[in-house]
Parts: structure tokens; C-alpha cells; sequence
């Protein structure tokens, strides 16, 4: 079994308190992050685009994989993930994730590439994870 932790601090009230988050790595160290810029849009860091980043990561890593099992090799896979907060009964939920990709393949067959794409969508750790959550993929290649 493989464990990774994240951590975070906050202090003071949602709106008027604030948060620091960091990462095993070191990465982040003491990123601030608070309600400013989760809900109005203030620069800094928040937790739907540490998760959006995330999921990019390990679609990309799981893209790989499956592109080489279907005989081909990635130049380059670009992925956005776009995460949407939606204000629901109760509170807040990631309803939403997007995954756009856009990817650099020599002699690449479309039709393995999308079925590469679609089973990378599926199966990424990040995916099953948001399992709750609608997840849709616009797939290209450059």
C-alpha cells in the first residue's frame, strides 16, 4: 500500500479566517488559501484546484499506460481538469469534473486513441475517487 498525506491549517471563521496547506513533497508549504479565493475568485489556491490538478496529474500518468498497452508513445499529454462547486441542499458538492486533453501521438489511430482516452478516464485512482461526480472528457489530438 502506498500513502501520501496533504495538510492543512485553518484559522479563525469561513469567511474571515484563513488556511495555510501543505504537501508531503514540499510542493506546497504553507500555501495560503481561504474563502476569498474558493468562492470570489481571489488569487491564491483553493481545494477544487488542488483536486482539478490532481486529477490531471493521474489521468495523464494512467493515459500513458494505456496509450503504450495499446502500442503507442505520447510526445506529450496535456490535461486540464475543471472542477465545478455547485451549492446544493445542505452545503456544496463537486458535481462535475472536465477533462480536457490534448495530446501529441506519432502515428497515432484515433479510434485506439479515444478508447485509450475513455479507459484512462475510467480508471485513474483521481476518477474513482470523484465516482459521485459526473465526468466527461473532450478528447484531441495536436
Amino acid at each position: 500500500m502506498i500513502k501520501k498525506h496533504g495538510s492543512a491549517i485553518w484559522n479563525g471563521t469561513i469567511k474571515g479566517g484563513s488556511g495555510k496547506v501543505s504537501t508531503e513533497s514540499g510542493v506546497l508549504d504553507n500555501a495560503p488559501y481561504g474563502f476569498k479565493q474558493r468562492f470570489e475568485g481571489e488569487k491564491g489556491t483553493n481545494p477544487e484546484e488542488l483536486a482539478g490538478a490532481a486529477h490531471a496529474a493521474c489521468f495523464s500518468m494512467a493515459l500513458s499506460l494505456q496509450l503504450e498497452q495499446a502500442g503507442m508513445e505520447a510526445e506529450e499529454i496535456s490535461t486540464k481538469a475543471t472542477v465545478s462547486l455547485d451549492k446544493v441542499e445542505g452545503g456544496f458538492e463537486i458535481s462535475k469534473v472536465h477533462l480536457d486533453l490534448t495530446a501529441k501521438i506519432p502515428g497515432a489511430d484515433e479510434a485506439k486513441f479515444q478508447e485509450a482516452a475513455a479507459n484512462a478516464k475510467a480508471g485513474c485512482p483521481i476518477s474513482k475517487l470523484f465516482k459521485g461526480a459526473e465526468i466527461t472528457l473532450d478528447a484531441k489530438l495536436a
